[in-house]
């Protein structure tokens, strides 16, 4: 590739510093085939030694190696007083067996001082014995300046000195580390500048530049684009953003900024238009809900709500668009609210596969129904099921699978301060009445169970729906326990996520709403235009 962009991914080392986010083996294995089927050439799998789980890891990669990505190990450099040769912490980076490691060293006298507890000699020391250890066994060398910016502005000769002993040693890239997340673009931009003059061109063996920040500033993504704008080679960031405080660079925007943006080659475009999916399939292993307002790959990130918009993109994407979503896998997404014209109407229904007529009197009546609802509590810009559903019912599409002819649910305290919940539902299906009870942890868990345990001899795919998500609102604070409750439930099958709405003045009678509506909406999720109904015999 001209123009190579070289992407290091630590999502599996520093990203799972993160606060909320515990990664088991499987969910580490799971996630580095999911960045190497992206295509991204360098990821980070964890500090051997350092735990039990960091050394499977890295055997369970010899059984069954990535297709094309370099599996990286991570250390530190070897202890103040001795020599790599003798550190055990080494022999189990090399006994992780990958080509590539990439090793941090103090850039900061501040921390070599008050951290190591030791000279400045000998932390220069420190970092040319460890790379020349393990450059002699066979191993390439990535060297992470760690507290780079902040070492090169309180004694930019001394951090200096740190990366020419790395250099010297046969380290392949110095990355520039923004550790505390503190540097803004501007200091970013001369800082490259001020290393490339000091470390020349004249070497033997030309210096690369990598970039590593951190997102305490709120420009982790800017430093990053801004360090490659001044010629370095390597970024090092995370998928979805995580990290340790506030979080690492987000490949799922530096990517497609790179990319699209400034022509640089990180992946094939192929891979490229995978990025959505791989950034959701992501969220999903590490069991944190997905941010729909993230750049590029969020699911708000190509959705427009006024009517003036709508309009407009309807026309013409590029009005309000800055890209084309397709490029990086989403798509674009028509909101619907009380915020909403007769042109987000029509656009939504394209987008379930009706092509409506304007002077279609049910166009109208959607509208007026949508508006009226959401004056009584009602969601649905963020239950866009639920609208489908609602529109199919005012165009006489929508076919009842199931009718609910009522439900109990009773809740019990145990002595171990439990709380366990029985739920019993009747429901008409095909003519035939079923009455089913189901016990859950709570009373939408124990409703949600006897719903399914009713439907799912009729309609078996329910077994597949995962209740994923469960919001309530409360809409008029200041009626106290008779408050209007809002509840939207979110649901997943697997590939796709759906999200529907309830609004009751009873919280299980929200909860009902949302629930039911969801099971409905994903029996009939694979065909839009004719439910095809596949019963069995109860």
């Amino acid at each position: 590739m001209t123009n190579r962009l070289w992407i290091y991914d630590t999502t599996l080392r520093d990203g799972a510093q993160c606060e909320g986010l515990s990664l088991s083996l499987e969910d580490k294995l799971r996630i580095a085939r999911q960045l190497d089927s992206l295509g991204i050439p360098f990821i980070e799998g964890g500090w051997p030694g350092a735990n039990p789980k960091d050394v499977q890891f890295f055997w369970r990669l010899k059984e069954q190696p990535l297709t094309q990505a370099e599996v990286v190990a991570f250390c530190s450099t070897r202890r103040p007083g001795t020599t790599a040769a003798n550190d055990e912490m080494l022999q189990a980076i090399l006994s992780a067996g990958t080509r590539w490691v990439t090793l941090f060293g103090k850039s900061w006298d501040l921390h070599v001082i008050e951290s190591l507890k030791t000279t400045l000699e000998e932390n220069l020391a420190m970092i040319r014995d460890t790379i020349e250890y393990l450059r002699s066994q066979g191993r390439r060398v990535i060297y992470d300046a760690e507290h780079w910016f902040d070492g090169y502005k309180h004694n930019p000769d001394y951090a200096i000195k740190t990366l020419e002993a790395a250099a010297d040693a046969g380290a392949e890239w110095l990355v520039l580390c923004d550790t505390n997340g503190g540097t803004l673009p501007h200091e970013v931009s001369q800082v490259v500048r001020d290393v490339l003059a000091a470390l020349g061109t004249n070497r033997e063996v030309p210096v690369q530049l990598g970039i590593h920040t951190h997102n305490d500033s709120g420009v982790a993504v800017a430093n990053a684009l801004t360090a490659v704008q001044e010629g370095v080679t390597m970024v090092q960031g995370t998928i979805n953003g995580y990290g340790e405080r506030c979080g690492n660079a987000d490949l799922c925007s530096l990517i497609p900024n790179f990319q699209l943006k400034l022509g640089h080659n990180c992946i094939e475009d192929e891979q490229l238009v995978r990025l959505t999916q791989v950034s959701r399939s992501i969220s999903e292993i590490v069991n944190l809900a997905p941010d729909d307002r993230a750049p590029f790959v969020g699911l708000s990130a190509f959705a427009h709500k006024g009517g003036i918009h709508v309009s407009a993109v309807e026309k013409n994407p590029l009005t309000y668009e800055h890209l084309e979503p397709e490029k990086i896998g989403n798509r674009r997404r028509i909101v619907i609210s009380d915020q909403a014209g007769l042109s987000n109407v029509l656009a939504k229904a394209r987008t379930f596969g009706m092509d409506l007529d304007r002077k279609n009197p049910a166009c109208r009546q959607i509208l007026e129904k949508l508006k009226d609802l959401e004056s009584q509590g009602y969601q649905f810009e963020g239950a866009e099921a639920s609208f489908e559903l609602l529109m199919r019912e005012a165009l006489g599409k929508r076919k009842h699978l199931f009718e609910i002819k009522g439900f109990q649910v009773h809740c019990d305290k145990g002595k171990e301060e439990t709380v366990n919940s029985l739920a019993t539902v009747k429901v008409t299906v095909n003519g035939q009445d079923i009455l089913e009870c189901a016990e859950g942890n709570g009373p939408v868990s124990a409703l949600d169970a006897a719903l399914r345990k009713a439907l799912r001899n009729f309609y078996p795919a329910i077994t597949d729906f995962n209740l994923t998500d469960y919001k309530v609102r409360i809409l008029d604070g200041c009626a106290g326990t008779s408050a209007k409750t809002r509840v939207l439930a979110e649901f997943s099958n697997g590939q796709d996520r759906w999200t529907t709405v309830g609004v009751s003045g009873n919280i299980l009678d929200a909860s009902y709403q949302a629930v039911v509506e969801g099971l409905e909406y994903g029996l009939v999720l694979g065909d839009r235009e004719a439910i095809v109904l596949t019963m069995s015999s109860y």
